[in-house]
């Protein structure tokens, strides 16, 4: 990860994400994924873009099996945004930056 992007685990989820302060944008990937990598630099750009407004944390399915299966994940790349705790928001598939933006203002 980067210092911009936290990783989440299934163990971790709860504190990290669920009760999280500011809003934050989840990331489920995993290292086969094409979609997923293609991904990775337009959500650095947005971490960095956002800064303190919304955290952006990244959960791979293969490691974390878990929690994927609790928010219904069946493809990768899926996008969830989580606010006060609760799941707001969903994208799914490879998403331009453009879109993503106005995914995560949507859901501000």
């Amino acid at each position: 990860m980067s210092a911009t992007i936290i990783s989440v685990t299934d163990a971790t989820f709860e504190s990290q994400v669920v009760k999280a302060e500011k809003p934050v944008l989840v990331d489920f990937w995993a290292d086969w994924c094409g979609p997923c990598k293609m991904l990775a630099p337009i959500l650095e750009g947005l971490a960095t873009e956002y800064g303190e407004k919304i955290i952006v944390a990244k959960l791979n399915v293969d490691e974390n099996p878990q929690t994927p299966g609790t928010f219904g994940i069946m493809g990768i790349p899926t996008l969830l945004m989580f606010k006060n705790g609760q799941n707001v928001g969903k994208s799914v598939g490879y998403k331009s930056a453009a879109e993503l933006k106005s995914f995560i203002d949507s859901n501000l």
